[in-house]
């Protein structure tokens, strides 16, 4: 036997069935709609922190790529530049020479070489008696008259242990040395100190 429903109750049934898909129909486009405004916002956000990070570059410069300088002692027990691999210490008048020393370079950066003595770290610069004039750190005491008034090797400017073994205490008559010369140079015939003793006490090399 067939049943037989009223008609009303089919046409509910038939209403509600098509009813959902109206409901889902609505909806569909204002959810689109709302998902493309949540996209758009993202990539707003990330454009803007992306460009807030290379706004902060060009003002802070870019990380160092290596370690800063460091002072060392070389084997003449002279002030150093202690290059990137903790292991090399090079002199500090091989800094900004032209001359790659260190293995990587970094003796010759242009952050450390574009200005110097303003770019140098401290360790690298000695002060000459004029404040216009300097040297590198390791040619003070050297012996030598490197700022050209002496003034890397006497007092006051500058307080040097006596003269080493390899060298004779003299007022020097030569531009290139101050107080002492080289034992190399003692009773050679030459008149070096001012009091001739390079060839009448100095006992030579």
């Amino acid at each position: 036997m067939n049943k037989i429903f009223p008609q009303g109750d089919g046409n509910a049934a038939a209403a509600g069935s098509k009813a959902l898909p109206r409901r889902q129909a609505d909806r569909s486009p204002f959810c689109c709609s709302c998902r493309g405004a949540c996209l758009s916002a993202f990539l707003m956000l990330l454009l803007a922190t992306l460009a807030a990070l290379i706004a902060l570059v060009a003002i802070l410069g870019p990380p160092p790529r290596t370690p800063g300088a460091q002072p060392c002692v070389t084997q003449m027990n002279r002030t150093g530049f202690l290059c990137h691999d903790r292991r090399s210490c090079i002199p500090a008048s091989r800094v900004c020479d032209g001359v790659h020393t260190c293995a990587h370079g970094e003796d010759e950066e242009e952050a450390l070489c574009r200005d110097t003595p303003q770019s140098f770290p401290g360790f690298l610069v000695a002060h000459c008696g004029d404040p216009a004039s300097w040297i590198y750190s390791d040619q003070k005491c050297d012996g030598i008259n490197n700022c050209g008034d002496c003034s890397d090797e006497l007092s006051p400017v500058t307080v040097c242990p006596p003269c080493g073994p390899g060298w004779w205490r003299c007022p020097s008559t030569v531009f290139k040395y101050c107080s002492c010369i080289p034992r190399s140079l003692c009773r050679d015939h030459v008149q070096h100190c001012s009091d001739w003793s390079d060839e009448y006490s100095c006992p030579g090399p």
